[in-house]
């Protein structure tokens, strides 16, 4: 099952009263007598308007029966699995941050990996360089959500950062402290080519990727708890 996300309706919305009425002008010009002019016209517009709404899409994903699991937080490839320093509460210190890049044809939304009490959202300005880019981590524009995960009946600190690229221009992310989020929950999305990036605690949580590996939000296992 595929629907499009409501965070795109201005987009995918707007987009199809204008397809609309470009259709039916083209719809005019066939009763007028040019029926070829005016069929090349209303595919291309139905096209264009699929491919827009294609970037807005929201499949139905369903995350592994086993609590212990983590989901990915987009779609993507994993571009790196690497060892960092985060500081945004309630997570300080270490941590190991997996870093998945999305193109512009991949699905955009954005969901929770586990249950996620969300304790601090910060905003970041900045640049819109290539997501592809080492750049992009620490210059672009972003939006980090931090709080205290649970998983398998143990809790951990776990942050989610979504960053801009050279195309996406914005990014949804409607949340606020004491939201609490379900494993697999859609809670924003980033419009058009990003990044996404996963923080983890370096002890207690086994990640399960490693770079090259494609991933899809929702469904495909990032991570896992280690049982005591």
């Amino acid at each position: 099952m595929m629907t499009l996300t409501r965070y795109g309706l201005r987009e995918w919305g707007g987009g199809g009263i204008v397809a609309l009425l470009l259709a039916g002008g083209f719809f005019l010009l066939i009763l007028a007598g040019f029926p070829i002019t005016g069929g090349i016209g209303i595919g291309i517009v139905a096209l264009c308007w699929l491919g827009l709404a294609a970037f807005f899409r929201n499949p139905v994903r369903r995350a592994p029966a086993d609590a212990a699991l983590l989901v990915s937080p987009a779609d993507g490839v994993v571009r790196d699995v690497e060892e960092v320093d985060f500081d945004q509460p309630p997570f300080t210190g270490k941590a190991r941050r997996v870093g998945i890049f999305l193109s512009v044809l991949n699905v955009h939304v954005n969901r929770a990996p586990a249950d996620l009490e969300v304790v601090s959202v910060v905003y970041r300005e900045g640049r819109y360089l290539d997501a592809r880019s080492a750049g992009c981590v620490t210059e672009n524009e972003a939006m980090t959500i931090a709080g205290t995960a649970t998983a398998a009946g143990q809790t951990f600190p776990m942050g989610i950062r979504q960053i801009s690229g050279a195309i996406a221009r914005r990014i949804v992310c409607p949340m606020q402290p004491e939201r609490r989020l379900r494993r697999g929950e859609i809670y924003g999305m980033i419009k058009f080519g990003s990044r996404t990036e996963l923080y983890l605690p370096l002890e207690g949580v086994e990640v399960r990727v490693r770079p090259g590996d494609r991933v899809y939000g929702g469904k495909t296992v990032i991570a896992a708890v280690r049982h005591p």
